[in-house]
């Protein structure tokens, strides 16, 4: 039986680190679909087409050292404005989140596009100021040369492109509990999430 938890939300706000918590705590599969599109912004900075990049994407292409750097979220976003990019990527998350055991997946487009039915759609937001000091820290600490300004532009200019594209564009599902993170803790966050999921799953 599949039961399938869908979380979006904009750069920054706590949705992988909430998605990969809740997985763990119901023991259900997870996936960053974010990653498919970094995955494939590396490739296109590598010189490779990117509908080509998306049509011959693998599961090792998702283990890559750099896919979280600041030049190839650029990349990702994007390549994530191609309606052709995106359609080579939706059989490969479908199929994800119908797997037995239960799935989460988290990224921007899951509950409107990827996985309409979901069981459990939660859109996690914060701050733009709140996302772009998380992001700075996570950067900074990896050694990466940012400035907060710097953080702060970027993280407005991919926001500014994910909710214009033509596809598939940045949004809350119209059945989505909103979860505002700017003011809550990494566990409040989770306990949040973990409580709307379990009064769903008890409503049968």
């Amino acid at each position: 039986m599949s039961f399938t938890v869908a979380i979006d939300g904009p750069a920054a706000s706590g949705k992988g680190t909430i998605s990969r918590a809740v997985a763990d705590h119901f023991g259900f599969a997870h996936l960053d679909t974010g990653l498919l599109y970094r995955a494939v912004g590396r490739k296109v900075l590598d010189g490779v087409d990117p509908v080509q990049a998306a049509k011959a994407l693998q599961a090792e292409d998702l283990q890559g050292d750099d896919l979280r750097t600041s030049k190839v979220a650029q990349a990702a976003s994007k390549v994530a404005v191609i309606p052709e990019v995106r359609q080579a990527l939706l059989d490969f998350q479908r199929a994800f989140a119908m797997r037995s055991g239960g799935a989460v997946l988290d990224g921007r487009d899951i509950g409107t596009v990827i996985c309409p039915g979901a069981q459990v759609k939660l859109f996690v937001t914060a701050s733009d100021a709140v996302r772009a000091e998380r992001r700075y820290l996570e950067l900074s600490t990896k050694g990466q040369d940012v400035t907060r300004d710097g953080v702060l532009e970027d993280l407005r200019a991919r926001d500014k492109r994910d909710r214009e594209r033509d596809a598939a564009p940045l949004v809350a599902a119209e059945d989505a509990v909103v979860l505002d993170t700017s003011e809550m803790s990494i566990d409040e966050a989770v306990a949040k999430a973990v409580a709307v999921i379990e009064a769903r799953i008890a409503a049968g």
